[in-house]
C-alpha cells in the first residue's frame, strides 16, 4: 500500500489509518485453524489461553514491523509520524498492572492505553512524557503537524499536544470526562485527581500516587470530591442525553469470575416510545 501510494502520488500528504483485529475476540492465533473451525460466535468465552494471546500479540508486532520496514524502504520514514495506540484498556488475558479494571470500565485499567509515537528528528527516541491525553487529541495534533487546522465551524474537543511531544513545551494538567452507560459509570480527571462512579458507588482517587484506585479519598478530600462531581455534571449537561434503556455489563459475574458482585439489571419490557431493534 505504501509503495503504491508513493508511485501514484509522489510528494502528497497522506494519512493511513491501519486497524489490526488482534488481539481481540475471538481468541485464536495465526496457526489456530482448527479452533477457528470450532467456534461459532465471536464472543469466544470458552476458549483462549495466555499462550494464544501471546501469539496474537507477536503477530501484531511482526506486522507493525512490516509497515515500518516499508516506510524505511521507500525513504518516507524521516518525514512520517507513526502513532501506535489502542481504543480501550485490556481485557481477558491482558496484563494491565498496576491498574485495576478492564475494557468497558472507567477504572484506569479500562481507560489507560498504549501511546507510542515515532517522528524521527522531531521526537527524541526513547523519550517518555507524563502528559495526560485522550484519543481526541490526535486530530488537532496531527493536523497542526501537517500545517492544517480543524474547520472553525466544527472545533475539535481535543488539544494540539505537538509542542509537548517534541519537547517545545512542558506537560500540563488536563481536565477529562467520561461516561459509560453500563453500570451508570461516570468519571472526571483533573490533574492527579479522579472522580469515579460505578454501579452506584462513588470514589475519589489520586491516580498518580494510587494507580490501582484502592484508597477512596472522597471523605478526606470532600471539597475536591464535590468539585469534580459538580464539574462532571456541568460537562454532562452539554452532552446529548443518554438513552433511557438499560445497558448490560459486558463482564457480569456469571461470565467473568473476578466480577462476582456485578449483575445485569433485570430485563425491562420495551417502551412503546423506543424504537425496536
Amino acid at each position: 500500500m505504501i509503495h503504491a501510494f508513493q508511485t501514484l502520488c509522489p510528494g502528497c500528504v497522506a494519512l493511513l489509518s491501519l486497524h489490526f483485529t488482534a488481539p481481540h475476540w475471538p481468541w485464536e492465533g495465526p496457526d489456530d485453524e482448527a479452533e477457528s473451525r470450532r467456534i461459532r460466535n465471536i464472543l469466544h468465552r470458552d476458549g483462549g489461553t495466555r499462550r494464544t494471546y501471546a501469539a496474537m500479540v507477536q503477530s501484531l508486532d511482526a506486522n507493525v514491523g512490516r509497515v515500518l520496514q516499508a516506510l524505511d524502504a521507500t525513504g518516507l520514514a524521516s518525514n512520517t509520524i507513526v502513532v501506535f495506540t489502542s481504543d480501550n484498556g485490556g481485557e481477558r488475558f491482558s496484563d494491565t498492572w498496576p491498574f485495576s479494571g478492564m475494557k468497558h470500565e472507567l477504572l484506569e485499567g479500562g481507560l489507560r492505553i498504549p501511546a507510542i509515537v515515532r517522528w524521527p528528528g522531531r521526537i527524541a527516541a526513547g523519550s517518555v512524557s507524563d502528559q495526560a491525553m485522550a484519543t481526541i487529541d490526535w486530530l488537532p495534533t496531527l493536523l497542526a503537524a501537517a500545517g492544517a487546522s480543524s474547520d472553525a465551524a466544527y472545533p475539535s474537543d481535543g488539544e494540539d499536544l505537538g509542542p509537548v511531544l517534541t519537547g517545545g513545551a512542558t506537560s500540563y494538567p488536563r481536565k477529562l470526562y467520561w461516561r459509560y452507560k453500563a453500570g451508570s459509570q461516570r468519571a472526571a480527571r483533573d490533574g492527579n485527581w479522579k472522580y469515579l462512579r460505578i454501579a452506584g458507588n462513588e470514589f475519589l482517587f489520586d491516580v498518580v500516587k494510587d494507580p490501582r484506585e484502592r484508597a477512596n479519598l472522597k471523605d478526606r478530600e470532600k471539597d475536591v470530591f464535590d468539585r469534580l462531581k459538580a464539574d462532571w455534571e456541568a460537562w454532562n449537561a452539554t452532552m446529548l442525553p443518554e438513552r433511557a434503556r438499560p445497558a448490560n455489563y459486558v463482564h457480569p459475574g456469571n461470565l467473568t469470575a473476578d466480577r462476582y458482585g456485578v449483575v445485569n439489571p433485570a430485563p425491562v419490557a420495551p417502551s412503546a416510545t423506543l424504537p425496536k431493534n
